[in-house]
């Protein structure tokens, strides 16, 4: 298994791995119940730079020549920019306002989405993604990594309070109240929430 840096040409993978963590929020945003919609609307940012669901901010999980696993991950500080074009793409092509809440801040790296490929769920790969990316930001570089997790889905919340993530707070996004986990570098204090 061999995890790197995602380049263009692995864009239709990523948006259809990308998809499994959150068609629903895609759905939300189009103001459309439609799968296919949903991908090409994914596609469509993932195949271009310089928005938070480009291929320059994700990492891709390879095993035996297949694309198994995607995360998509950026800099809270950049929420703003990196959104604005989404922002602009949905007003133009689906006629609807969107000003959806901020899911990340200033001070993390932020894991927007995380996609293990069905036939290869529940084999660890998620959790080999996760650690790599928590030895390569905390471990090597000192940066937090912070994600958002529903209440409702308790396999997901334990496995990321197993990796380190600590809560640190709450946020609603597309009127969804989500619990916000984060790692940080050793010696830095979690403000944890009850």
């Amino acid at each position: 298994m061999n995890i790197r840096k995602a380049v263009i040409e692995d864009a239709d993978y990523i948006a259809t791995l990308l998809l499994l963590a959150m068609e629903d929020i895609v759905c939300e945003f189009i103001g459309q119940n439609d799968p296919k919609k949903a991908k090409d609307f994914l596609l469509h940012f993932v195949k271009k730079e310089k928005n938070q669901y480009s291929y320059q901010n994700c990492f891709v999980v390879e095993d035996e020549n297949e694309i198994i696993a995607a995360v998509n991950i950026y800099d809270g500080a950049d929420l703003i920019l990196l959104r604005a074009p989404v922002i602009e793409y949905i007003e133009k092509h689906f006629s609807k306002v969107f000003n959806p809440e901020d899911e990340t801040e200033p001070g993390e790296l932020y894991i927007d989405s995380l996609g293990v490929h069905p036939n290869q769920q529940g084999k660890g790969v998620g959790s080999k993604l996760l650690e790599f990316l928590i030895h390569y930001y905390v471990s090597q570089n000192n940066k937090a990594i912070g994600l958002l997790v529903e209440e409702n889905n308790p396999n997901a919340k334990r496995l990321y309070l197993k990796l380190g993530f600590k809560p640190v707070g709450q946020r609603m996004l597309v009127g969804n109240n989500l619990l916000h986990l984060q790692v940080k570098p050793v010696g830095t204090l979690h403000e944890t929430i009850q």
